[in-house]
């Protein structure tokens, strides 16, 4: 029998066929490789190189940049403490009040016998520790002296921040922290004096109880014991051996802090002299034809930089040496820079407008045929104008679909303050029967005596912050609504405000009705490549950074030396092109939480801007992305605000803390932030909301009243769009009667219980309210003790 063979399967009629692949009108990737043949374009072949690497070319990338990291970190940390290098620089700071500063001191300059210890007149003491070829500069600012503290920080490498065993962090110490914070940090390390003198259980409690409180703050640092010299000198090698931390408004510019001061008077009737400031160049390289700003006094210029021998060498013998052999062949301190007037930076900070400038000039012939042809070009335009306008004043007024009403550009403090009392009125006697009621209740249980306790509260600044509570409160319900005024034309009181159609999209020029005070700023045509091109000109020139150099300040006043103290540090930065210059600033800033009262804008407020310091009445408005910014009457809680004021230039990254003076003269901190752009032509937008209610309504037509109290005001707001609180859209279409009834027509049917409102803007501009004088506050710690004892006014109306 014949083998059987298998029989192949034969598709019938009814196969199913699948649908091709759809790729498209574009070629698919294997027909492009058959056409292409293995061709590669260039572009396309460096650019699968530079992401389809082997493994052996990403190994040894990542190998390069791991060793580009540490070489940076190697150079920052031989920058500091070396024999050429200028020493660490480290605050101590106390954060609790009954901390003993002199013994952790103590403690330090005795850890190893072979450290060589001095001090000098301005209360720096500089530890020399050969055996780890470290040099460190130990300095304590004033207790509860605010200012003393921040100035020391700002320009330190590291802060060693003392710690009570009985209480930790208390309130002065979680205040200084939070300042700190806002200002920028280095590195910290924490210590606590006292530990062993407890008990085994009890030392371990009170471990743990420091250790928390210092990650509530610093989520990786760890307690060091400081009552040996063992622990002196772990801590020692601990601040000399951490990662030096980036403060990079501090590290782009020159800047040191004073080693030697002295001042000299060229007469005695002279109110300026030659302030010779001696230290430690650190940050950047310094220019003599430069501008410095010594804090809390201003800008100066300087005359000349010697270079000087450094008096807190690591080996004392082999320095002087050194040194005998430099007298040997100079004799005398070397000269390094001297300034040239010719490219010697100008103290002039506000721009000099031409009183002609303004004025017009007689128009060329040319000029008049072209504006002859122009208006034979013209055509005439039929539009509908309210009686008695002229035809200047109808050329502004367009169709209703885009309404926009003359803006004056004078911005008067008069309008705010009347807008401010049509929006709400103080009731008196509800708030002075609150307070005495909560007085009472306060006095029987704490303070015990009626006549001390009413000595210590300003009833006037009682009554001004309830007024601003109630007047917030009032703006979260009912925001930017305002009532028009009976007796006066609405037409008159808002002839500054205009109408859009969107407030997103509607063009607004932010060259128009510009205030006088913008005529005496500067301003950049690219901020940011100007700022890039600074950045790296610092780098060439001048005097190198590490060296101790002398500086001598040109008319400098003699109330400097009247008023200072030996516990107030002087610190002095180097200013970068452009930044003593004047121009508007804005600020991102967000509120702190632990202050509750409320914040009103144009209120004076404390600046402190990187190294710089004033005073200025900002104006608060939104943060977005939009052409126009909405303006903001009070400093919102819980949300990033931008405020704009005029100051000099400053370049970011920069920080910003906002301080608040209270009545006891005391600086309370109120907000935290950064510089965000130096731009005069951001556009900040007011706005005004006129509110009417439906009279009658028949479908998608009504009769409104109350907006308007007579027929001119309708005649002129006629092609400004109105809209609902439910949403509907309309105009006006025809004012009824003499009374302010008018007849609007929506883009849907409207409800009885809607109401009808009218969005009216103006640009609002900050006034010039920059002050580079700001006072010393007294110590923190009186303003603790009162703060424990007074209630607020924003309390007594919670309550």
């Amino acid at each position: 029998m014949a083998a059987d063979v298998q029989q192949s399967h034969r598709p019938g009629a009814l196969k199913q066929q699948n649908k091709s692949h759809k790729h498209g009108k574009h070629k698919s990737k294997g027909q492009l490789d058959k056409e292409t043949k293995g061709r590669v374009n260039v572009k396309t072949a460096t650019k699968r190189n530079k992401f389809l690497q082997r493994k052996h070319d990403r190994k040894h990338h990542a190998d390069q940049i791991r060793k580009q990291k540490r070489e940076e970190v190697l150079s920052l940390k031989r920058s500091r403490g070396g024999n050429l290098s200028p020493p660490h620089f480290v605050v101590v700071l106390s954060l609790h009040e009954g901390i003993d500063v002199s013994g952790v001191l103590e403690v330090l300059k005795s850890c190893d016998e072979s450290a060589i210890v001095t001090q000098n007149e301005q209360g720096v003491i500089h530890v020399s520790i050969p055996r780890f070829k470290q040099r460190v500069s130990l300095y304590v600012p004033e207790f509860a002296n605010l200012y003393a503290v921040l100035d020391s920080v700002k320009v330190v490498d590291s802060v060693l921040g003392i710690l009570s065993p009985e209480g930790g962090i208390d309130e002065y110490g979680e205040r200084i922290l939070r300042c700190l914070f806002g200002q920028g940090l280095p590195a910290v390390t924490f210590v606590s004096q006292g530990l062993k003198k407890l008990g085994g259980k009890k030392l371990s409690e009170t471990r743990k109880f420091l250790q928390k409180k210092i990650e509530r703050w610093f989520p990786h640092e760890k307690l060091h014991s400081l009552d040996s010299e063992q622990d002196g000198l772990l801590v020692m090698r601990s601040i000399t051996n951490h990662k030096i931390r980036p403060v990079h408004y501090r590290d782009n510019r020159p800047h040191l802090i004073a080693e030697e001061i002295q001042f000299e008077l060229e007469n005695e009737e002279s109110p300026t002299g030659t302030l010779r400031v001696t230290g430690y160049l650190r940050g950047k390289n310094m220019s003599v034809n430069g501008l410095v700003h010594i804090l809390g006094w201003g800008d100066f210029q300087m005359k000349q930089i010697d270079s000087k021998t450094d008096p807190y060498p690591l080996n004392p013998q082999s320095e002087r040496q050194k040194e005998n052999q430099m007298e040997d062949d100079s004799g005398e301190v070397r000269v390094l820079e001297h300034a040239d007037p010719r490219h010697q930076e100008s103290l002039q900070s506000e721009n000099i407008p031409g009183e002609m400038e303004g004025e017009q000039t007689w128009p060329t012939e040319e000029e008049i045929e072209e504006a002859e042809a122009a208006s034979k070009a013209k055509t005439k335009v039929v539009r509908k104008v309210p009686k008695g306008t002229s035809e200047y004043q109808a050329a502004w007024i367009v169709d209703s679909e885009e309404e926009e009403i003359e803006d004056d550009d004078e911005s008067d403090d008069d309008d705010d303050e009347m807008e401010d009392e049509d929006m709400m009125a103080l009731d008196a006697s509800g708030s002075d029967s609150g307070e005495e009621a909560e007085y009472d209740t306060l006095t029987m249980t704490e303070a015990g005596d009626v006549a001390h306790y009413d000595q210590t509260i300003d009833m006037e600044e009682e009554e001004r912050m309830l007024e601003k509570i109630k007047e917030e409160r009032n703006h979260v319900m009912f925001p930017d609504e305002i009532d028009t005024p009976r007796g006066k034309d609405a037409r008159d009181r808002f002839q500054r405000y205009r109408g859009l159609k969107s407030f997103r999209t509607s063009p607004w020029d932010p060259k128009e009705n510009l205030p006088a005070d913008y005529a005496r700023i500067f301003q950049f045509k690219d901020f940011r490549r100007t700022k890039k091109r600074v950045f790296k000109d610092v780098e060439e020139g001048g005097v190198l950074s590490g060296w101790y150099i002398q500086i001598h300040i040109a008319d400098v006043p003699k109330e400097f030396m009247t008023s200072y103290k030996p516990g107030m540090p002087v610190v002095i930065f180097g200013l970068l092109p452009h930044e003593h210059k004047m121009s508007v600033i804005n600020f991102l800033l967000k509120r702190v939480p632990e202050y509750r009262p409320p914040i009103k804008s144009k209120d004076r407020l404390i600046f402190h801007v990187g190294f710089r310091r004033y005073s200025a009445c900002p104006v608060f408005s939104q943060h977005t992305n939009a052409s126009k910014h909405k303006f903001e009457r009070f400093f919102a809680h819980d949300m990033v605000t931008m405020a704009t004021i005029f100051a000099p230039i400053s370049f970011p990254p920069c920080p910003v803390l906002v301080f608040k003076e209270q009545h006891d003269g005391q600086h309370e901190l109120i907000a935290t932030g950064s510089l965000h752009s130096v731009n005069p032509d951001r556009i900040v937008t007011k706005r005004i909301v006129l509110s009417g209610h439906p009279f009658k309504i028949n479908k998608r037509s009504a009769v409104v009243r109350y907006m308007f109290f007579n027929r001119e005001d309708i005649e002129w707001f006629k092609p400004v769009e109105l809209r609902t609180k439910w949403g509907r859209r309309g105009h006006i279409r025809e004012p009824l009667g003499t009374h302010g009834h008018m007849k609007c027509v929506f883009d849907g049917h409207l409800k009885s219980q809607d109401t009808v409102l009218m969005n009216l803007y103006k640009r609002m501009f900050p006034k010039w309210t920059y002050n580079p004088t700001v006072l010393n506050p007294p110590p923190m710690l009186e303003s603790l003790q009162s703060m424990a004892t007074e209630p607020s006014a924003y309390q007594l109306f919670d309550d």
